[in-house]
């Protein structure tokens, strides 16, 4: 695509539903929530461009349309279990001509990591039409960034089929090497804390231990990055503690028989 890109429309998708969590990104966080520090967070990155909320159309997402309009946050609501719809439709409205898919449960996100996935793509925008930091991910868990060219969101959005790809919105482009150009960006250090450290947001204890993050180190720097995270565990390792039962756990354990590029090193059953 190469100078063609000119509009950067980065999504943050949302819903009160969770079967383990309900109501998680609504949980109160730094003196607000955990929506407004996620949205705080990726407007922290430089190269985010425009940033939307992607919630569902049901009542009970209502109260995330209320935090939207009153932090005069961007959102579109769509279909409430086809994200891979929602996505194309919300980059629609905004004239996307990249997406930019980022999970709304994860708060400690590095806005850094953010910027350095998009520098990546933006580099070689000719030669991927995916890249992310997930295949294979090194980053600590909750550091999730994809990036989706239009035309390529626009041919999978009409093309993928299966429950899977439509309820995790990428599975369709990096499932498929051979019609999609990957790309992805590993961490700097070469260290791999994709299974050994999580800072996503699914459980009570996720949710314990990220208000901790945020008590330890938010007052002082609310643009705490990554090596700030890791320093205040190493300093107290009991805060990685709270959350230590559920390493490793992702969605990538209920499709183990029908993903072909994910491995059993890569999820916890």
């Amino acid at each position: 695509m190469g100078n063609s890109i000119i509009n950067i429309v980065t999504i943050i998708q949302a819903r009160t539903a969770s079967s383990r969590l309900p109501g998680k990104v609504l949980l109160p966080l730094a003196n607000k929530n955990v929506l407004s520090k996620m949205v705080e967070r990726v407007k922290g990155a430089h190269l985010t461009g425009t940033v939307v909320v992607a919630t569902t159309t049901l009542k009970e997402d209502d109260p995330i349309e209320d935090v939207c309009k009153k932090e005069k946050i961007l959102f579109y609501r769509g279909h409430p279990t086809d994200l891979l719809d929602r996505h194309f439709k919300a980059g629609l409205k905004y004239n996307a001509d990249v997406v930019i898919k980022i999970p709304s449960d994860c708060p400690l996100i590095d806005p850094k990591i953010i910027d350095r996935v998009i520098k990546y793509f933006l580099k070689y925008s000719d030669e991927f039409d995916y890249v992310s930091n997930l295949h294979p991910a090194t980053y600590p868990d909750g550091n999730d960034v994809e990036i989706i060219a239009m035309n390529s969101l626009r041919f999978g959005w009409a093309r993928a089929r299966k429950n899977f790809e439509r309820e995790h919105t990428t599975p369709f482009f990096w499932e498929n090497p051979d019609r999609f150009r990957i790309g992805n960006v590993e961490w700097e250090t070469k260290l791999d804390y994709s299974m050994t450290h999580r800072w996503t947001l699914d459980y009570e204890e996720d949710y314990q231990f990220i208000s901790k993050v945020y008590d330890e180190l938010y007052p002082a720097n609310p643009r705490f990055d990554l090596y700030d995270i890791l320093s205040l565990l190493k300093r107290k390792p009991e805060i990685a503690e709270i959350n230590k039962k559920y390493l490793g756990v992702n969605w990538y354990r209920h499709h183990l028989n029908e993903l072909k590029t994910i491995t059993l090193n890569q999820t916890r059953i």
